[in-house]
């Protein structure tokens, strides 16, 4: 068969979903009129296809996330905000979020916001729940949303209504509570708090645009207590388990190779029980027992 083919396809009809927008590394997508995206070449179990680094502005960029340090993606975040980069916002201080930022500084010069210096970050300025940054186009706001990072910092874009959400929320991905620094509790609180906002779309730190904010939250939410009656109802069935022993049965549907990652997000939600007097236990290869 030669390089063209002479196949009928058959009409769509009209209410035919588009395909999924592409996800490739390096390659800066416009996601509306204020903000395009570029995917770092870092996926992975953790991160899925990439982390997502975010470009909002035309005359003044400010960069959300810069990533991992790789010379790749500094080149396209560079070829795409140029000389016009002047903030580089974090959202929290995990690698794949943050490590770029000493070298994309020092190539634009760009002033670092974050919100602590807790694990290496080096902000110029350090922002609180309220802040704003406001440019010639666009004002945005930085929203305190601890839970997954003790650290973290969602990004409301004002003008667009778009929240810039790093690993607080994430398309096709459960995010993983680590405590100490993750605390479910903390993170249901924060999830309820951007609930609140009146948003258009969620730009996630890993993923596709998620076009539908309000029932996205409501469904993570919901996920998240599910979860928790799960662990819960596997405790009580055996009276006393080790957190080992319990992702097995709440996580069967679950590919092996996440087990080890729910381990942390299982020990975050025998916490929060433990706050509720439902369960007594202490640490992630400790005994637990239903109250």
């Amino acid at each position: 068969m030669g390089r063209y083919s002479s196949r009928v396809v058959a009409p769509q009809d009209d209410d035919t979903p588009p395909p999924p927008e592409p996800l490739d590394p390096g390659v800066a997508r416009a996601l509306s009129p204020m903000v395009r995206r570029i995917v770092a070449p870092n996926p992975n179990v953790f991160t899925g296809p990439g982390t997502n680094t975010y470009l909002v502005g035309i005359d003044e960029v400010i960069v959300v996330d810069p990533a991992v340090e790789d010379e790749s993606h500094l080149e396209a975040i560079i070829g795409c905000g140029g000389d016009r980069i002047r903030w580089i916002a974090l959202t929290h201080h995990h690698p794949d979020h943050a490590t770029g930022a000493e070298a994309l500084k020092a190539r634009t010069g760009a002033e670092v916001l974050a919100f602590s210096t807790k694990g290496g970050m080096k902000p110029d300025r350090k922002l609180a729940d309220g802040d704003t940054i406001t440019s010639t186009e666009f004002r945005m706001r930085a929203i305190h949303t601890p839970g997954h990072a003790s650290t973290h910092l969602c990004y409301l874009v004002e003008e667009e209504r778009m929240l810039l959400t790093g690993d607080h929320v994430n398309d096709g991905q459960t995010v993983v509570i680590r405590p100490p620094d993750g605390d479910m509790a903390v993170y249901l609180d924060s999830l309820a708090k951007i609930r609140t906002l009146r948003l258009r779309s969620i730009a996630p730190g890993h993923g596709r645009l998620i076009e539908q904010p309000g029932e996205a939250i409501d469904t993570l939410i919901a996920h998240r207590l599910e979860r928790e009656q799960q662990i819960l109802a596997a405790l009580r069935a055996r009276g006393t388990a080790k957190i080992d022993d319990l992702v097995p049965v709440v996580y069967a549907g679950v590919d092996e190779e996440r087990w080890p990652i729910a381990r942390h997000s299982v020990l975050a939600h025998l916490r929060k029980l433990a706050d509720e007097g439902l369960v007594t236990g202490k640490n992630l290869t400790g005994r637990w027992t239903a109250t």
